[in-house]
């Protein structure tokens, strides 16, 4: 009987995938790297990265996100009012 080499392989649709690389990633030209920071500064702006960090950067109760919510549209509607008149 003879033995296939690497038969786990063989599964109907198994398809190996290629590696890709993941996160924010900024090619540098010409040893330039003071512009290659400032694109990838844009595009860790843009993407809100940090932002997310600093939400998960500790816990908060669902109740404390519900009275800073509540804030927010308090203070929203007031700017608005003030706005109007």
């Amino acid at each position: 009987m003879k033995y296939r080499k690497n038969s786990y392989n063989k599964k109907k649709g198994f398809k190996r995938k290629e590696k890709q690389m993941r996160g924010l990633c900024v090619e540098v030209y010409n040893n330039n790297i003071e512009g290659a920071l400032k694109v990838f500064k844009k595009k860790v702006k843009e993407s809100g990265l940090f932002l997310d960090l600093k939400k998960k950067e500790y816990y908060v109760k669902p109740s404390e996100l519900k009275k800073e919510r509540k804030h927010r549209g308090k203070v929203r509607n007031f700017n608005r009012q003030r706005k109007s008149n």
